[in-house]
């Protein structure tokens, strides 16, 4: 049978960080004592001692540990452990106390001390490890307070994005519309690609999908801003071939920098004629699902808007039979890598996809997700950029 040894174990010097306590005693008796049983348990400390509450704070800052003693001339009891823990900071307090009054010791847990110590009835050894699990514990509890302000930080950051997230207005069953969106910035859920859908009357159909160069919170909140405007442009009744310049005013009026721009892709479908009018501002051509096949729109393009105010031409979609799709998204989508090199999937890649057996398979509202999810695969990890999508789909979505 192995002796296990009674004695005080002491720390191993080289084991444990040098701990700063400052002790706040008016005894020096007292003071000259806890300094004694510091140094008895062998541990690195750097030990400064005020007489009062009010020198005391001037002199916690590096200090790790506050040992407090209750019945100091300037503060007495629980009124003054609260003065203290209202200027200790990241220091961790415990109350040294000959109040052997253990709710006295309740109260100071209660009130915001990591411990409670009485003396005369702790030898060095525990007093020090007392007051190293005091600065565990409070360090401990500031991580989870700080972890916990961050949460409710994103949780109030991802309402307020979400509802910044449009709901499609339109009334219409003839054609149903699948929206996705999925930022790239990291914690974010909004960036700054956008889309919107407006019907105006019983027969036209209005959808955008754009992207402000960046993803993080100043490109979002000017997608935000360039939605908003593009949807109240569109709600005016303004001609369409004069909104997509008035949302380049409101773009280069709202932008950070001057070398901030936007590209744009914006469509008016005509519902009982069952065509569109596309319009391109350097964004990649939508692409269209009818009768079997996929193809992307033969667009022109004009260039991005921010640049040179110059206007966006327009082309004549005519869409064949009633069943068909038309998807809308932003480059993020095509920008990822496709295996080994620097092979991207770009517009005949998404195509190629959609072509798929196994798109084929895959319903008409879940085809965005399923895109993305096939997209990250092929770049060997999650997509880094923003991806918004719309879906416009009628009949059979084929």
């Amino acid at each position: 049978m192995t002796e296990r040894s009674l004695a005080p174990r002491r720390y191993a010097a080289n084991q444990l960080e040098r701990l700063r306590i400052l002790l706040v005693e008016d005894d020096e008796g007292d003071a000259f004592l806890v300094r004694e049983l510091l140094s008895e348990a062998e541990a690195p400390f750097d030990l400064t001692i005020a007489s009062s509450l009010r020198e005391a704070q001037n002199l916690l800052v590096g200090v790790e540990c506050v040992l407090l003693d209750l019945g100091l001339p300037d503060a007495e009891g629980i009124d003054g452990l609260r003065k203290l823990l209202a200027v200790a900071g990241s220091a961790a307090v415990c109350v040294l106390t000959g109040r052997s009054d253990e709710h006295l010791g309740v109260q100071a847990v209660a009130e915001g001390a990591q411990d409670y110590l009485v003396k005369g009835q702790v030898d060095g050894v525990l007093l020090i490890r007392s007051l190293r699990y005091a600065v565990e514990r409070k360090r401990a509890d500031e991580n989870a307070r700080l972890l916990r302000e961050v949460e409710l930080r994103q949780a109030e950051s991802a309402r307020l994005e979400r509802g910044l997230l449009p709901q499609p207005l339109m009334q219409t069953t003839e054609v149903a519309v699948e929206p996705f969106y999925r930022s790239g910035r990291a914690m974010g859920l909004l960036g700054g690609d956008f889309y919107d859908v407006v019907q105006v009357g019983d027969d036209r159909l209005h959808v955008i999908v754009g992207d402000v160069c960046g993803h993080g919170v100043d490109e979002a909140a000017l997608g935000v801003e360039l939605r908003v405007a593009w949807r109240a442009l569109v709600l005016a009744g303004v001609p369409e071939e004069q909104v997509l310049p008035s949302l380049e005013q409101v773009l280069m009026s709202e932008r950070r920098a001057r070398e901030v721009f936007a590209t744009v892709a914006a469509a008016s479908i005509d519902l009982p004629g069952n065509r569109a009018t596309v319009r391109l501002a350097g964004h990649p051509p939508p692409v269209v699902l009818s009768g079997g096949r996929v193809a992307p729109v033969a667009a022109r393009t004009g260039i991005v808007l921010g640049v040179r105010p110059t206007p966006t031409p327009a082309t004549e979609l005519e869409f064949t039979g009633h069943d068909w799709s038309l998807l809308m998204y932003t480059d993020g989508l095509i920008e990822g890598h496709t295996g080994v090199g620097n092979e991207r999937l770009d517009v005949d890649g998404l195509c190629k996809l959609l072509d798929e057996p196994a798109a084929r398979d895959v319903a008409i509202p879940a085809l965005p997700a399923w895109l993305v999810n096939r997209a990250d695969q092929d770049n060997g990890g999650p997509l880094t950029d923003d991806v918004a999508m719309l879906l416009i789909s009628r009949g059979g979505g084929r």
